[in-house]
């Protein structure tokens, strides 16, 4: 790697990929560049998911003959053929090699990243209709498992509908909420449950389905690979019918543990449903197990809701505003002085005058908890909290904190920080009110997914100020965790309607149905930021055409690749009571360079399906580079149905470098770091700074010729001052360097029984 090029970075510190060189002027700054050597491997022990490409059994065998000193910690037969072990990690590339091993991953942490919603989707319309058995569609008798931090199964509006489960953090079939004397409390998949199944106060989608809860995140919403596919194997012995996973990480690869441990889970005729994640809007954000193929990857919408938007009085520019779960709702109806408290840490309170004013914070250093707290000890009238990485993000504290809070983008907090500095008046914020719905939210996670180019989300539900069930009684939250359950609890009522359909039915039935949303400048979201759509299920579980799958990919072309044609097939069945001719149509205006061939029609009989297959002519050196997309209308049953495409021109500008994390080890005085390399890279690497002076420190590791997949390291010494360090994280691959900037410290750990919420 240039490393002028890294310093060049450094000093721009917004910047997320650098593309300029740095002056000689600005080199001089730094005379002396350390050399990049070879980083020698840890010998220290960790834990990896392997995958066997035959017999589990003889592949355990291999191993113990192998690595004697190894343990094989968790067999896995259904979820995932394989098993997870802890062995040296000079050990690992030589398990890679192992006759019988298909794959090795290193385990990764997971987080957990109604009342108008459910009539939103048409889950009202449909009570009053019957199934085969004479019972209203409400859920009855259809099992749904719900894989998260476990559930409140005493709740009022829960305990009817709770059958069971498993609690895989503490083993032992007990799978309630952490509560505070086990660590940091959690909440997160009573709220889930609550908007699959809630029948009380609260109505869910479904509010007569059998929940199972399977707490796979323990104190804090906090859990690893290893528990999370345990818990969907679980889930498989129990045979549910659905399966909810409202948690990801920011691994945007298809063949990710979890991702194919879900594909697994649909094998076995679960229907499986995943959030697509909360870290948009940018492409390339879908984060496993939202990457499945087979699963049903949800993004966020938003339901009717009163939009408040804040502005500084006198200007035209409007900031959306995001709750923050457990505050009060923003309901201001006049200006307020708005305030710069930094960080919002102890100290910084003492400096300022918030009493009747509107605290601005950025994220970081404390939890959101104490930011609020201190914010309602100083008498502040409500709370801006913006981001300190690009883009929306969402949040939650403890329930009950008494004043308004809410999240606002990195570019808004910086315009208001502008706003306040360049006036020598004070500044006054005002909030307007806005009815809206069915807008995509800024946090959804987009795709596509890298290596197979398919499109996610697949759908879109609502996930914007959803009021749900937690332990002692209710809360509105905001996330793609709270759209999947929309789409499991739905899932459930079309099981229940059509109990023979298979889930890639089910799931056809729910894209097929699905209303294309229109952006704010009239025009239809991309099929990776809404997929097929907003769920209309009362549309899914009347549907009499089915086409699946219910999206598509062409795939990847270089510019000098010759003029090719390539075919998808896809399914088309009838399910109406007589007869139908359809016609495949696609897009009416073609580039140059592009050509289609369909069939002219198709006749498919009542209870009848059939393969059709659609193919692209395409001449790659006419097109332009980037995404290309579109929609295929199949036409001849009752509503025309679209399903969107995709292809690519070029290798997609995906980052290099993704979900870089960076903590302690199982031990005091232990580090480790791991990070996504969704392409592989030519070389990669992690750069130290001074976070004042931007001097360079040393390099924490560096590697050449990585391959796809995750990478990491453990140190029992890092031998470094205790402190904060600006960290250049940095891979290059097929002339594409991207970088991840972020800070980490060496030596502090949080308080006893702390969450570090942000």
């Amino acid at each position: 790697m240039d490393m002028n090029r890294v310093i060049a970075c450094m000093l721009v510190l917004t910047m997320i990929v650098c593309n300029v060189g740095l002056a000689s002027a600005e080199a001089a700054i730094y005379p002396e560049i350390p050399t990049v050597g070879k980083v020698d491997q840890s010998n220290e022990k960790v834990i990896v998911i392997a995958t066997a490409n035959g017999n589990v059994e003889e592949a355990l065998q291999q191993v113990n003959l192998a690595f004697p000193s190894s343990k094989v910690r968790k067999t896995f037969k259904r979820a995932l053929n394989g098993f997870s072990i802890e062995l040296l990690e000079s050990e690992v590339d030589m398990l890679r090699e192992l006759q019988g091993i298909e794959r090795v991953d290193q385990v990764v942490d997971y987080k957990a990243n109604l009342d108008s919603s459910v009539p939103f989707i048409g889950a009202d319309e449909i009570r009053g209709k019957l199934d085969n058995n004479g019972e209203h569609l409400t859920g009855k008798g259809i099992k749904v498992a719900v894989i998260d931090t476990g559930i409140d199964y005493k709740h009022p509006d829960l305990e009817a509908n709770y059958k069971g489960g498993y609690d895989v953090v503490d083993y032992d079939h007990d799978p309630m909420e952490t509560v505070a004397s086990q660590g940091p409390p959690t909440l997160h998949g009573t709220h889930v449950a609550g908007i699959i199944a809630a029948n009380g106060q609260v109505k869910g989608v479904a509010p007569e389905a059998d929940i199972y809860a399977y707490r796979a995140l323990g104190p804090g919403g906090q859990g690893t690979t290893e528990q999370v596919i345990e818990a969907i194997e679980k889930a498989i012995e129990d045979e549910v019918d659905v399966l909810n996973l409202s948690l990801g990480n920011t691994v945007n690869g298809p063949d990710w543990p979890t991702s194919i441990a879900l594909d697994k889970a649909v094998e076995e005729g679960i229907v499986a449903v995943t959030s697509n994640g909360n870290s948009g809007p940018n492409m390339w954000t879908v984060g496993s197990p939202g990457t499945s193929t087979k699963a049903i990857s949800v993004g966020a919408s938003a339901p009717p809701i009163k939009t408040p938007y804040v502005t500084i009085a006198g200007l035209d520019k409007e900031i959306s505003l995001y709750p923050i779960g457990g505050t009060l709702p923003w309901a201001l109806k006049r200006d307020f002085e708005l305030v710069d408290v930094g960080y919002g840490l102890k100290e910084e309170w003492e400096e300022v005058d918030v009493n009747g004013k509107i605290a601005l914070i950025e994220r970081g250093m404390i939890p959101f908890s104490e930011k609020a707290r201190y914010a309602l000890d100083n008498g502040a009238k409500a709370v801006l909290i913006y981001n300190n990485l690009p883009g929306s993000f969402v949040g939650a504290v403890e329930q009950g904190m008494k004043i308004p809070v809410v999240a606002i983008s990195k570019e808004d907090g910086d315009w208001l920080l502008e706003q306040l500095e360049e006036s020598k008046e004070s500044q006054y914020a005002r909030t307007i009110y806005r009815n809206e719905e069915d807008f995509i939210a800024p946090f959804s996670s987009r795709g596509p997914v890298t290596q197979t180019w398919e499109v996610k989300p697949d759908l879109v539900a609502p996930g914007v100020s959803i009021d749900s069930t937690v332990p002692k009684g209710y809360l509105g939250l905001n996330g793609t965790s709270m759209s999947a359950p929309h789409v499991a609890g739905a899932a459930a009522l079309v099981k229940q309607a059509h109990p023979d359909w298979t889930p890639e039915q089910i799931k056809a039935a729910l894209m097929n149905t699905a209303k294309k949303l229109i952006n704010e400048d009239g025009e239809p979201y991309y099929p990776y930021e809404q997929g097929a759509g907003r769920l209309q299920v009362n549309r899914a579980i009347d549907a009499k055409t089915l086409v699946y799958p219910g999206a598509l990919t062409f795939g990847k072309w270089s510019k000098d690749d010759p003029r090719e044609k390539r075919k998808v097939t896809f399914t088309i069945e009838n399910h109406d009571n007589h007869t139908r001719t359809f016609h495949v149509k696609p897009p009416f205006e073609l580039p140059d360079g592009l050509q289609w061939d369909v069939p002219f029609s198709t006749e498919i009989k009542a209870g009848e399906k059939k393969e059709v297959t659609v193919e692209l002519d395409l001449f790659p050196a006419v097109l332009a580079e980037g995404i290309h997309h579109g929609d295929i209308v199949v036409e001849g049953g009752k509503d025309p149905i679209s399903i969107p495409y995709v292809f690519f021109i070029e290798e997609p500008n995906y980052p290099r470098a993704m979900a870089f994390n960076f903590g302690h080890g199982d031990r005091p005085g232990e580090y480790r770091y791991e990070m996504y390399l969704p392409g592989g890279a030519e070389e990669m690497g992690i750069a130290l700074y001074d976070p004042d002076t931007f001097q360079f420190v040393k390099f924490l590791d560096v590697k050449e010729d990585v391959g796809r997949g995750m990478v990491g390291k453990e140190w029992d010494d890092l031998d470094l001052p205790d402190g904060t360090y600006k960290a250049l994280i940095f891979a290059k691959k097929d002339g594409k360097e991207d970088t991840i900037e972020t800070n980490i410290t060496i030596g502090a750990l949080l308080p006893e029984g702390k969450k570090d919420e942000d």
